[in-house]
């Protein structure tokens, strides 16, 4: 799993909401830029990225962005981000919050979550789901 997300560009979205989180995790979630549900956060897959990632695993869904998907949900937000800068920030050449505005609100799925108190690998929404982040991201844009 970690393995394939390396110098990939991650989307994270906030699942579970911040009561009872403990303060560690909700510090992590707070640096990650997912301070609420439905924020999305778009982090580069260094080493500290996913651990901080492993680290809220069970408060995030997440998972490699496609450039397409990135670029159609920049569009429906009215963001000006040209193609180039969303091919610099798949590449790991710029950041994405020097290009944008994070953390993207969404608005919750059509026909919502899988469920929010289970991993994604046994039917629930929380933790990886690899390219069916890109599935998400559409219900949610």
């Amino acid at each position: 799993m970690k393995a394939d997300l390396n110098n990939k560009l991650i989307a994270v979205i906030r699942v579970r909401g911040r009561i009872g989180v403990r303060r560690s995790i909700n510090e992590t979630l707070s640096r990650l830029n997912v301070k609420k549900v439905n924020n999305l956060s778009l982090v580069f897959g260094t080493a500290a990225n996913l651990g901080m990632i492993e680290k809220c695993k069970d408060f995030v869904t997440y998972g490699p962005v496609e450039e397409g998907v990135l670029a159609k949900l920049l569009d429906s937000k009215g963001s000006k981000v040209s193609k180039d800068d969303i091919s610099s920030m798949m590449s790991g050449k710029k950041r994405a919050r020097d290009v944008l505005k994070l953390p993207i609100t969404m608005h919750p799925p059509r026909r919502g979550y899988e469920g929010i108190k289970q991993s994604f690998a046994v039917g629930g929404a929380l933790g990886y789901r690899g390219e069916k982040v890109n599935e998400l991201i559409k219900r949610m844009a």
